[in-house]
């Protein structure tokens, strides 16, 4: 596994790798890995020939500065998981990424998609996403990139700015990755006891409760949204969103609609947990 901190020399070595017909994956990370970063990496590796991750804190996309200080940064033990499931780990400073600052960077805006659920919750964090990303994929040029579908409107986010701005990587999106009882694996999971883990399962539960009340022909979202609301707020959860949209644009869904997401975004204590699922109809 190769490090690199700098971006001349990994374009270096990916230049070499392409010279051999190489084909590259990449998986964007802010580190802190879990089994869900690695199913990422598992997926790459079965898609091309090396498979580069980054671990960059990236500051512009958090909206709250606590978090950003408080966001738990594991390089070490990042690497060790890295050892042996990737080719190359890029790792930069702030400084490397946002030469003149990250308050003066250049910002890329990606509308319409971002303005609702938690872009609507979030201002500028998907800027900050869209930045970074257009930079990352700038640097490494690879021909996949692979995220995972919990974080679902970020995954339509960055299809929609590659497809806009003609970069040719593949967007590629793998399943979210869930702990035993249901619940997605999750960084802000560390954060949470055993017994809030627990009722956590619940966001999962309501989400295929929903689904499967769809699925046998109920089109009643508001209603269906306002009882699965109720049921989390019973267990003690703050419902921030929860919502029955369009799978490609995340528009709020009509009836005649046949390819459904459905997702949710709450606090469990001061916890946000965001979580998502697909519901095709016949």
């Amino acid at each position: 596994m190769e490090l690199f901190q700098h971006i001349a020399p990994l374009r270096s070595q990916l230049q070499c790798w392409r010279q051999q017909s190489q084909r590259l994956a990449f998986v964007p990370t802010m580190g802190n890995l879990h089994a869900g970063h690695l199913s990422l990496v598992e997926a790459a590796r079965q898609q091309a020939d090396k498979v580069i991750v980054s671990i960059f804190v990236n500051p512009t996309q958090f909206n709250d500065p606590n978090d950003l200080l408080s966001y738990p940064r594991t390089l070490e033990h990042d690497l060790d998981k890295l050892t042996t499931v990737c080719d190359a780990v890029f790792f930069p400073t702030e400084a490397v990424i946002y030469p003149t600052g990250s308050a003066a960077a250049v910002s890329i805006i990606v509308p319409e998609i971002t303005q609702h659920l938690c872009g609507y919750y979030r201002p500028g964090h998907f800027a900050g996403v869209a930045t970074v990303i257009v930079k990352l994929l700038n640097i490494v040029q690879p021909d996949y990139l692979l995220l995972g579908e919990k974080d679902y409107q970020q995954l339509l986010v960055v299809k929609r700015l590659v497809a806009d701005l003609q970069i040719t990587t593949q967007v590629m999106a793998v399943e979210t990755y869930r702990e035993s009882n249901g619940l997605a694996m999750s960084s802000r999971n560390q954060h949470l006891t055993a017994s809030q883990k627990e009722t956590a399962s619940a966001l999962y539960q309501q989400l295929g409760q929903i689904k499967n009340a769809i699925g046998q022909g109920d089109r009643d979202y508001k209603t269906l949204i306002a009882q699965a609301s109720q049921r989390l707020q019973q267990k003690g959860f703050e419902v921030e969103y929860l919502a029955v949209c369009r799978d490609h644009d995340l528009q709020p869904a009509e009836k005649a609609d046949t390819k459904l997401r459905i997702l949710i975004a709450v606090y469990i204590d001061k916890v946000r947990l965001i979580d998502n699922i697909a519901c095709y109809l016949a």
